[in-house]
């Protein structure tokens, strides 16, 4: 049953147990928490896998999720790196040969719905795009996934869906990228498309990582085959913003071996930048430009008088060193003072401590004696 388990009959293929089987020596305080995929390259669902400690990377398991009972394989041991303000769901059990078989006649029954959904969509004229159909495991529940370009009403499709398949259905709209996704095919550029190949999750992208990169602005260079920006204007676009700040920005005056000329383009990934000198153009290294703009401005700061009125500081005034005296200087103004000629400096007259009380009453009991 442990190698029926790894392959599922129809299914993705069995994944690589590069993972160590969890230790008998684990402490049993701590949660087994693993990492589940449903579908290929999609995002992973983390389960409390404890009791099951023999659990590997490969096997399918019986989990419930707010879709009903479904099977999903195991892709990871160990908890999630980003912490999860929810508890994790248990896993109820090991699937079965019976559970393999069963998710293969539930594959061919969801896309025979799914062509039944489309037909009744076409009838109704509706502008959407049924990409997937999907049972739950114990086949109560049916998950219609669609993707349009607008919001459309689906009560009524919704209504003849749930009367024509004779289970529960659940219409899921899909964004562009996700719709992108499922279908697979190609990109732009040949190659099987990246979301559909490895991305588990959609980063955000912006124009803004185009205009680092210099890509061409046109909508046909800088958009995917779902009609947003391309997922790869985020894979190099790190190494263009530090690389840049390296470089002289463009239309600076900078020094080279050919002489002074004009930042006109720049190449980030050679760490080189094209300058105009007179009416040629050279690709000039990093490590031989100069910077003669900033130069200049240091320069000429430097050698500007304060516009304070006073001795320049750094917002103090600036302290004079006192002026050297030549030997006939000192001649003149006769040997330095000793400590015993120079005058002392006399102290006022101290005055007399006020009686304090005890003396008064003495004084008072003398005189009365007297």
């Amino acid at each position: 049953m442990g190698m029926a388990a790894r392959t599922a009959v129809g299914g993705p293929g069995p994944l690589p147990s590069g993972d160590p089987p969890a230790s008998p020596n684990r402490q049993t305080s701590s949660p087994f928490i693993v990492g589940i995929r449903f579908y290929p390259v999609t995002k992973v669902y983390h389960f409390d896998a404890t009791g099951h400690d023999d659990l590997r990377v490969g096997d399918f398991v019986i989990v419930e999720t707010s879709r009903g009972r479904q099977m999903g394989q195991v892709v990871s041991i160990g908890p999630p790196k980003e912490p999860v303000g929810t508890p994790f769901k248990p896993i109820e059990r090991r699937a079965t040969g019976r559970d393999l078989a069963l998710r293969q006649h539930l594959a061919n029954k969801a896309e025979r719905a799914l062509e039944t959904a489309r037909q009744i969509a076409r009838e109704m004229g509706l502008s959407i795009k049924l990409i997937r159909a999907e049972y739950s495991l114990d086949g109560k529940h049916l998950t219609l996934s669609y993707g349009s370009e607008g919001k459309v009403d689906t009560k009524t499709l919704h209504r003849r869906l749930n009367r024509s398949l004779r289970v529960q259905v659940t219409l899921r709209q899909l964004g562009p990228r996700d719709v992108a996704k499922m279908t697979g095919e190609y990109g732009a550029c040949g190659e099987p498309r990246c979301c559909a190949l490895f991305l588990t999750e959609f980063s955000p992208i912006s124009i803004r990582m185009a205009k680092e990169q210099g890509v061409s602005l046109n909508p046909t260079e800088i958009t995917g085959m779902c009609g947003r920006l391309r997922c790869c204007l985020l894979y190099e676009y790190e190494q263009y913003v530090e690389a840049r700040q390296r470089l002289p920005k463009k239309k600076s005056m900078v020094g080279t071996p050919y002489g002074e000329g004009k930042v006109v383009d720049l190449l980030p990934l050679k760490d080189a930048a094209i300058v105009q000198v007179e009416d040629k153009l050279y690709e000039v290294p990093r490590k031989d430009l100069q910077p003669l703009e900033e130069l200049r401005a240091l320069e000429a700061k430097a050698a500007a008088p304060c516009d304070r009125g006073g001795p320049c500081g750094r917002g103090k005034e600036a302290k004079v060193p006192p002026a050297e005296v030549t030997q006939a200087e000192a001649v003149d103004q006769g040997p330095p003072p000793t400590p015993e000629s120079e005058p002392k400096a006399t102290e006022p007259p101290k005055k007399k401590a006020a009686p304090s009380s005890k003396r008064r009453r003495r004084r008072r009991k003398s005189r009365k004696t007297q």
